[in-house]
Protein backbone atom coordinates (compact mmCIF):
# COMPACT_ATOMS: atom_id res chain seq x y z
CA UNK A 1 0.00 0.00 0.00
CA UNK A 2 3.20 2.34 0.59
CA UNK A 3 4.27 1.93 -2.58
CA UNK A 4 1.01 2.42 -3.98
CA UNK A 5 0.91 5.83 -2.19
CA UNK A 6 4.04 7.11 -3.71
CA UNK A 7 3.90 10.92 -4.34
CA UNK A 8 5.38 9.92 -7.77
CA UNK A 9 2.04 7.49 -8.94
CA UNK A 10 -0.31 9.75 -7.18
CA UNK A 11 1.08 12.22 -9.27
CA UNK A 12 0.58 9.83 -12.65
CA UNK A 13 -2.98 9.75 -11.34
CA UNK A 14 -3.71 13.08 -11.31
CA UNK A 15 -2.11 13.60 -14.59
CA UNK A 16 -4.63 10.68 -15.98
CA UNK A 17 -7.42 12.91 -14.29
CA UNK A 18 -6.32 16.25 -16.45
CA UNK A 19 -6.00 14.05 -19.68
CA UNK A 20 -9.62 12.68 -19.28
CA UNK A 21 -10.60 16.50 -18.98
CA UNK A 22 -8.98 17.17 -22.30
CA UNK A 23 -10.33 13.75 -23.99
CA UNK A 24 -13.80 15.13 -23.00
CA UNK A 25 -12.79 18.41 -24.43
CA UNK A 26 -11.69 17.14 -27.86
CA UNK A 27 -14.83 14.95 -27.35
CA UNK A 28 -17.33 17.87 -27.43
CA UNK A 29 -15.81 19.30 -30.25
CA UNK A 30 -15.81 16.34 -32.43
CA UNK A 31 -19.11 15.46 -31.37
CA UNK A 32 -20.15 17.85 -34.62
CA UNK A 33 -17.77 16.58 -36.60
CA UNK A 34 -14.85 19.11 -36.22
CA UNK A 35 -11.50 18.28 -36.39
CA UNK A 36 -10.15 20.92 -34.15
CA UNK A 37 -6.41 20.66 -33.07
CA UNK A 38 -6.73 23.47 -30.99
CA UNK A 39 -7.45 22.38 -27.60
CA UNK A 40 -3.71 22.58 -26.48
CA UNK A 41 -4.07 26.45 -27.33
CA UNK A 42 -6.67 26.58 -25.16
CA UNK A 43 -5.21 24.73 -22.21
CA UNK A 44 -2.54 26.90 -22.87
CA UNK A 45 -4.54 30.07 -22.20
CA UNK A 46 -6.71 28.54 -19.49
CA UNK A 47 -3.52 27.42 -17.89
CA UNK A 48 -1.37 31.16 -17.96
CA UNK A 49 -4.35 33.08 -16.58
CA UNK A 50 -4.82 30.77 -13.75
CA UNK A 51 -1.43 30.76 -13.00
CA UNK A 52 -0.87 34.89 -13.76
CA UNK A 53 -4.19 35.55 -11.91
CA UNK A 54 -2.69 33.35 -8.80
CA UNK A 55 1.02 35.05 -8.99
CA UNK A 56 0.47 38.93 -9.68
CA UNK A 57 -3.06 39.23 -8.48
CA UNK A 58 -3.71 36.96 -5.66
CA UNK A 59 -6.85 35.59 -6.79
CA UNK A 60 -8.04 32.73 -4.86
CA UNK A 61 -7.64 29.25 -6.71
CA UNK A 62 -11.04 28.28 -7.07
CA UNK A 63 -11.90 31.73 -9.24
CA UNK A 64 -8.80 31.89 -10.56
CA UNK A 65 -9.16 28.30 -12.59
CA UNK A 66 -12.93 29.19 -13.96
CA UNK A 67 -11.88 32.61 -15.40
CA UNK A 68 -9.32 30.65 -17.23
CA UNK A 69 -11.85 28.44 -18.68
CA UNK A 70 -13.59 32.17 -19.36
CA UNK A 71 -10.74 33.36 -21.35
CA UNK A 72 -10.06 30.13 -23.47
CA UNK A 73 -13.68 31.11 -24.92
CA UNK A 74 -13.34 34.09 -25.30
CA UNK A 75 -10.48 33.12 -27.23
CA UNK A 76 -12.09 30.46 -28.59
CA UNK A 77 -14.52 32.83 -30.13
CA UNK A 78 -11.54 34.78 -31.99
CA UNK A 79 -10.52 31.80 -33.89
CA UNK A 80 -14.26 30.08 -33.68
CA UNK A 81 -16.24 32.32 -35.71
CA UNK A 82 -14.21 33.39 -38.74
CA UNK A 83 -13.14 29.49 -39.21
CA UNK A 84 -16.97 28.03 -38.68
CA UNK A 85 -17.24 27.33 -42.60
CA UNK A 86 -14.17 25.13 -42.71
CA UNK A 87 -14.20 21.32 -42.14
CA UNK A 88 -12.10 18.50 -42.12
CA UNK A 89 -8.07 19.35 -42.59
CA UNK A 90 -9.07 22.54 -43.57
CA UNK A 91 -10.44 23.30 -39.69
CA UNK A 92 -7.56 20.91 -37.95
CA UNK A 93 -4.71 23.20 -40.18
CA UNK A 94 -6.48 26.69 -38.97
CA UNK A 95 -6.92 25.31 -35.19
CA UNK A 96 -3.06 23.92 -35.48
CA UNK A 97 -2.06 27.52 -36.31
CA UNK A 98 -4.19 29.37 -33.73
CA UNK A 99 -2.26 26.80 -31.15
CA UNK A 100 0.79 28.10 -32.65
CA UNK A 101 0.31 31.39 -32.83
CA UNK A 102 -0.86 31.26 -29.21
CA UNK A 103 2.40 29.51 -28.30
CA UNK A 104 4.99 32.34 -30.05
CA UNK A 105 2.74 35.04 -28.11
CA UNK A 106 3.27 33.42 -24.50
CA UNK A 107 6.91 32.75 -25.98
CA UNK A 108 7.45 36.35 -26.33
CA UNK A 109 5.71 38.36 -23.66
CA UNK A 110 6.94 39.70 -20.65
CA UNK A 111 4.29 38.54 -18.16
CA UNK A 112 4.55 35.21 -18.67
CA UNK A 113 8.28 35.11 -18.35
CA UNK A 114 8.88 34.13 -21.91
CA UNK A 115 11.22 30.58 -22.47
CA UNK A 116 11.53 30.75 -19.06
CA UNK A 117 7.74 29.86 -18.20
CA UNK A 118 6.59 30.56 -14.96
CA UNK A 119 7.10 28.69 -11.80
CA UNK A 120 6.45 29.32 -7.72
CA UNK A 121 2.93 28.44 -9.04
CA UNK A 122 0.55 27.93 -6.04
CA UNK A 123 -0.02 24.74 -5.38
CA UNK A 124 -3.37 23.15 -5.27
CA UNK A 125 -2.25 19.93 -3.04
CA UNK A 126 -0.23 22.43 -0.58
CA UNK A 127 -3.51 24.76 -0.43
CA UNK A 128 -5.55 21.76 0.63
CA UNK A 129 -2.16 20.55 2.58
CA UNK A 130 -3.08 23.77 4.50
CA UNK A 131 -6.57 22.94 5.41
CA UNK A 132 -6.33 19.92 6.51
CA UNK A 133 -3.61 20.82 8.86
CA UNK A 134 -6.01 23.75 10.06
CA UNK A 135 -8.17 21.23 10.58
CA UNK A 136 -5.68 19.24 13.04
CA UNK A 137 -4.44 16.78 10.64
CA UNK A 138 -1.21 18.31 10.27
CA UNK A 139 0.43 14.72 11.43
CA UNK A 140 -1.34 13.09 9.33
CA UNK A 141 -4.56 10.06 10.16
CA UNK A 142 -4.90 6.20 9.60
CA UNK A 143 -0.97 5.67 8.88
CA UNK A 144 -0.64 8.26 6.29
CA UNK A 145 0.97 11.36 6.11
CA UNK A 146 -0.32 14.97 5.27
CA UNK A 147 0.94 15.13 2.29
CA UNK A 148 -0.53 11.75 1.07
CA UNK A 149 -4.01 12.98 2.50
CA UNK A 150 -4.10 16.07 0.43
CA UNK A 151 -2.71 14.56 -2.87
CA UNK A 152 -5.43 11.48 -2.09
CA UNK A 153 -7.96 14.58 -1.66
CA UNK A 154 -7.12 16.31 -4.92
CA UNK A 155 -7.49 12.95 -6.80
CA UNK A 156 -10.91 12.81 -5.31
CA UNK A 157 -11.23 16.33 -6.31
CA UNK A 158 -10.60 16.00 -10.44
CA UNK A 159 -12.58 12.56 -10.07
CA UNK A 160 -15.74 14.56 -9.14
CA UNK A 161 -14.76 16.72 -12.26
CA UNK A 162 -14.45 14.15 -14.30
CA UNK A 163 -18.19 12.42 -13.09
CA UNK A 164 -19.57 15.88 -13.55
CA UNK A 165 -17.76 16.15 -17.21
CA UNK A 166 -19.43 12.72 -18.34
CA UNK A 167 -22.80 12.98 -16.62
CA UNK A 168 -22.59 16.42 -18.51
CA UNK A 169 -21.91 14.62 -22.09
CA UNK A 170 -24.19 12.18 -21.54
CA UNK A 171 -26.84 14.63 -20.79
CA UNK A 172 -25.89 16.71 -23.64
CA UNK A 173 -25.90 14.00 -25.94
CA UNK A 174 -29.34 12.58 -25.28
CA UNK A 175 -30.91 16.67 -25.51
CA UNK A 176 -31.82 18.19 -27.98
CA UNK A 177 -28.81 19.86 -28.16
CA UNK A 178 -27.14 16.60 -28.61
CA UNK A 179 -29.51 15.07 -31.26
CA UNK A 180 -28.25 18.60 -33.06
CA UNK A 181 -24.97 18.04 -32.83
CA UNK A 182 -25.48 14.44 -34.12
CA UNK A 183 -27.18 15.44 -36.72
CA UNK A 184 -24.62 17.98 -38.08
CA UNK A 185 -21.80 15.42 -37.32
CA UNK A 186 -24.01 13.01 -39.68
CA UNK A 187 -24.50 15.50 -42.41
CA UNK A 188 -23.86 18.85 -41.82
CA UNK A 189 -25.86 19.96 -45.51
CA UNK A 190 -28.92 18.29 -44.36
CA UNK A 191 -29.18 19.25 -41.22
CA UNK A 192 -28.98 23.00 -42.63
CA UNK A 193 -31.43 21.95 -44.68
CA UNK A 194 -34.14 20.54 -41.79
CA UNK A 195 -33.79 23.71 -39.96
CA UNK A 196 -30.80 23.41 -37.53
CA UNK A 197 -28.79 26.35 -36.90
CA UNK A 198 -25.33 24.55 -38.17
CA UNK A 199 -23.39 27.47 -37.29
CA UNK A 200 -24.49 28.04 -33.79
CA UNK A 201 -24.46 24.70 -33.01
CA UNK A 202 -20.65 24.40 -34.38
CA UNK A 203 -19.66 27.42 -32.31
CA UNK A 204 -21.96 26.36 -29.15
CA UNK A 205 -19.47 22.54 -29.24
CA UNK A 206 -16.60 24.41 -30.31
CA UNK A 207 -16.92 26.69 -26.99
CA UNK A 208 -17.28 24.04 -24.65
CA UNK A 209 -14.62 22.09 -25.56
CA UNK A 210 -12.41 25.41 -25.12
CA UNK A 211 -14.08 25.78 -21.88
CA UNK A 212 -13.38 22.32 -20.67
CA UNK A 213 -9.19 22.56 -21.86
CA UNK A 214 -9.38 25.52 -20.15
CA UNK A 215 -10.35 24.12 -16.98
CA UNK A 216 -8.31 21.43 -17.42
CA UNK A 217 -5.87 23.50 -18.19
CA UNK A 218 -5.98 25.97 -14.98
CA UNK A 219 -5.93 22.54 -13.21
CA UNK A 220 -2.37 20.89 -14.49
CA UNK A 221 -0.69 24.55 -13.60
CA UNK A 222 -1.38 24.07 -9.96
CA UNK A 223 -0.61 20.47 -9.80
CA UNK A 224 3.18 21.11 -11.65
CA UNK A 225 3.62 24.34 -9.94
CA UNK A 226 5.35 25.20 -13.68
CA UNK A 227 4.34 26.05 -16.58
CA UNK A 228 6.85 26.70 -20.25
CA UNK A 229 5.28 26.81 -23.56
CA UNK A 230 7.09 23.94 -24.39
CA UNK A 231 4.23 22.02 -22.59
CA UNK A 232 1.47 23.27 -24.89
CA UNK A 233 3.53 22.59 -28.70
CA UNK A 234 2.33 20.59 -31.57
CA UNK A 235 2.57 17.49 -29.82
CA UNK A 236 0.82 18.26 -26.85
CA UNK A 237 -2.57 18.95 -29.93
CA UNK A 238 -1.82 15.69 -31.11
CA UNK A 239 -1.89 13.51 -27.76
CA UNK A 240 -5.07 15.09 -26.75
CA UNK A 241 -6.59 14.40 -30.15
CA UNK A 242 -5.30 10.73 -29.92
CA UNK A 243 -7.29 9.93 -26.89
CA UNK A 244 -10.32 10.24 -29.00
CA UNK A 245 -8.52 8.66 -32.12
CA UNK A 246 -7.35 5.87 -29.59
CA UNK A 247 -10.27 5.31 -27.48
CA UNK A 248 -12.81 6.15 -29.79
CA UNK A 249 -14.71 9.15 -30.65
CA UNK A 250 -18.35 8.26 -31.12
CA UNK A 251 -18.92 7.44 -27.21
CA UNK A 252 -17.19 10.02 -24.36
CA UNK A 253 -16.01 6.58 -22.81
CA UNK A 254 -13.66 6.40 -25.54
CA UNK A 255 -11.54 9.57 -24.74
CA UNK A 256 -11.74 8.54 -21.61
CA UNK A 257 -10.14 5.02 -21.52
CA UNK A 258 -7.55 6.20 -24.30
CA UNK A 259 -6.59 8.77 -21.90
CA UNK A 260 -6.06 6.44 -19.37
CA UNK A 261 -3.99 3.77 -21.56
CA UNK A 262 -2.02 6.68 -23.43
CA UNK A 263 -0.79 8.46 -19.95
CA UNK A 264 0.15 4.66 -18.36
CA UNK A 265 1.87 3.65 -21.62
CA UNK A 266 5.02 5.84 -21.34
CA UNK A 267 5.47 4.16 -17.52
CA UNK A 268 4.48 0.68 -18.35
CA UNK A 269 7.16 0.82 -21.23
CA UNK A 270 9.72 2.20 -18.99
CA UNK A 271 11.93 -0.71 -18.99
CA UNK A 272 12.46 -0.35 -22.89
CA UNK A 273 12.48 3.59 -22.94
CA UNK A 274 15.15 3.11 -26.06
CA UNK A 275 12.42 1.53 -27.92
CA UNK A 276 9.07 3.36 -26.29
CA UNK A 277 8.37 5.75 -29.34
CA UNK A 278 8.73 2.86 -31.84
CA UNK A 279 6.23 0.65 -30.03
CA UNK A 280 3.59 3.58 -29.50
CA UNK A 281 3.85 4.36 -32.79
CA UNK A 282 3.24 0.57 -33.93
CA UNK A 283 0.27 0.26 -31.38
CA UNK A 284 -1.40 3.12 -33.48
CA UNK A 285 -1.13 2.04 -36.86
CA UNK A 286 -2.44 -1.82 -35.44
CA UNK A 287 -5.04 0.53 -34.60
CA UNK A 288 -6.25 2.36 -37.24
CA UNK A 289 -5.52 -1.04 -39.79
CA UNK A 290 -7.70 -3.23 -37.39
CA UNK A 291 -10.16 -0.57 -35.27
CA UNK A 292 -10.46 2.80 -36.89
CA UNK A 293 -13.59 3.57 -34.45
CA UNK A 294 -11.11 3.10 -31.58
CA UNK A 295 -11.33 0.80 -28.77
CA UNK A 296 -15.41 1.82 -27.54
CA UNK A 297 -18.31 2.74 -30.20
CA UNK A 298 -21.85 2.79 -29.78
CA UNK A 299 -21.60 -0.77 -31.19
CA UNK A 300 -19.57 -1.76 -27.97
CA UNK A 301 -21.94 -0.01 -25.94
CA UNK A 302 -24.82 -2.00 -27.82
CA UNK A 303 -23.29 -5.43 -27.42
CA UNK A 304 -22.80 -4.96 -23.80
CA UNK A 305 -25.44 -3.63 -22.61
CA UNK A 306 -27.40 -6.37 -24.29
CA UNK A 307 -24.74 -8.55 -22.57
CA UNK A 308 -25.80 -7.44 -19.26
CA UNK A 309 -29.14 -6.98 -19.70
CA UNK A 310 -29.65 -10.39 -20.97
CA UNK A 311 -28.11 -11.63 -18.31
CA UNK A 312 -29.95 -10.04 -15.81
CA UNK A 313 -32.83 -10.84 -18.02
CA UNK A 314 -31.83 -14.76 -17.29
CA UNK A 315 -31.80 -14.71 -13.89
CA UNK A 316 -34.56 -13.17 -13.05
CA UNK A 317 -36.54 -16.00 -15.53
CA UNK A 318 -34.45 -18.49 -13.10
CA UNK A 319 -35.31 -17.15 -9.83
CA UNK A 320 -38.91 -18.79 -9.12
CA UNK A 321 -37.99 -21.97 -10.60
CA UNK A 322 -35.10 -21.95 -7.55
CA UNK A 323 -37.91 -21.29 -5.18
CA UNK A 324 -39.11 -24.37 -3.24
CA UNK A 325 -43.05 -24.91 -4.16
CA UNK A 326 -45.43 -23.56 -1.57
Amino acid sequence: MEDLLNPYYLQIVMFMMINAMLGISIYLTLSTGQLSLGNAGFMSVGAYTSALLTLKVGLPLVLAIPVGGIAACLIAAVIGIPTTRLQGIYLAIATLGFGEVVRVVILNMKITNGALGLSGIPSLSALIGNRLSAMGLGQGAMGLTLQQISNITVIILLACIVVFLVFFSLRLRSSRIGRAFAAIKADEHAAEVSGVNTVYYKLMAFFLGAFVAGIAGGLAAHLTFYIGPKDFSYHRAVEILLFAVFGGSNVVWGPLLGSVILTSLPEILRSVAEYREMIYGAILVIMMIFRPQGLISEETIRFWRSKLTGSSAQAEKSEPARRPAG
